[in-house]
């Protein structure tokens, strides 16, 4: 560690930034010096503080799994937070609704979502997803606590990966009858998501890292993953800012799995 800001301090200012919804400002612009290794300790404090609570973990979201930006941001890979059992919420039958009235300004990310069932080996796709329960489509809502919504890997890492809702759909189950065929449908299929109706944005499985299921090894490489973990593992959009009373759709082409809903709420 390189930073001289008080880490647990800090933790503090991020955790009471998102509860009151007032902005901080970023670690990065307070010291130059905040490093990776300073943010991931950051980032434990809050898992931490967030036991302590009453809180358990679930899993871990996955930022910047799209591997031409690693190079301008000075990343040697992606990088990692925790989710929450009060952060992750099931959309039955692919529908769900969301209060956005605790967030700041939020914003969605259509991802692939997968439960691990055992440990995560291999560099190919289809042992990748032999460590699989199930893959779902998910929305990941995002909020961010920083000015202007700027910020750094190592700011993404130290606030939650601005982590503040995941909403999941309907779980697929993976079987080694199916593993084939989802290793060659999840590089390639198209996603459309729409707002009220309207297309705002397409995209596809090669957003993430150019497969969800590689997307998912590089994280087992990097990071520690138990079975029953959930990892939602990359936007497959840019980011969009979301607003009460909006109803967005994620759906596919390409892959079998249920389209998703949210109805945003305040």
């Amino acid at each position: 560690m390189s930073s001289t800001l008080d880490l647990h301090q800090l933790a503090m200012d991020i955790m009471n930034a998102y509860a009151n919804r007032t902005l901080t400002p970023s670690p990065s612009s307070r010291d130059a010096a905040f490093d990776m290794a300073d943010a991931y300790t950051v980032e434990g404090e809050l898992v931490r503080l967030r036991r302590q609570a009453g809180r358990t973990t679930t899993g871990l979201k996955v930022g910047y799994a799209n591997k031409a930006m690693w190079r301008a941001l000075k990343l040697e890979t992606l990088v990692w937070a925790h989710m929450y059992d009060d952060t992750v919420v099931s959309a039955a039958g692919g529908k769900g609704s969301l209060s956005i009235a605790r967030m700041t300004a939020p914003k969605i990310e259509p991802e692939i979502v997968f439960k691990v069932k055992e440990p995560i080996a291999g560099s190919d796709p289809a042992a990748i997803l032999g460590g699989v329960e199930w893959l779902a489509l998910g929305f990941e809502i995002i909020d961010c606590v920083f000015p202007e919504w700027q910020f750094q890997p190592v700011d993404f890492v130290a606030a939650y990966g601005l982590h503040a809702t995941l909403v999941v759909g309907e779980p697929h189950r993976v079987t080694p009858e199916t593993i084939a065929a989802l290793a060659e449908q999840l590089p390639k299929f198209k996603l459309a998501l729409s707002r009220n109706g309207d297309l705002v944005e397409e995209g596809s499985g090669k957003n993430s890292l150019r497969s969800p299921a590689l997307c998912l090894g590089e994280l087992a490489r990097v990071a520690t993953l138990a079975p029953g973990d959930l990892v939602s593992s990359g936007t497959l959009t840019t980011p969009t800012l979301i607003a009460e009373g909006e109803e967005w759709k994620a759906s596919l082409d390409g892959l079998d799995l249920q389209d998703l809903t949210l109805r945003v709420t305040n």
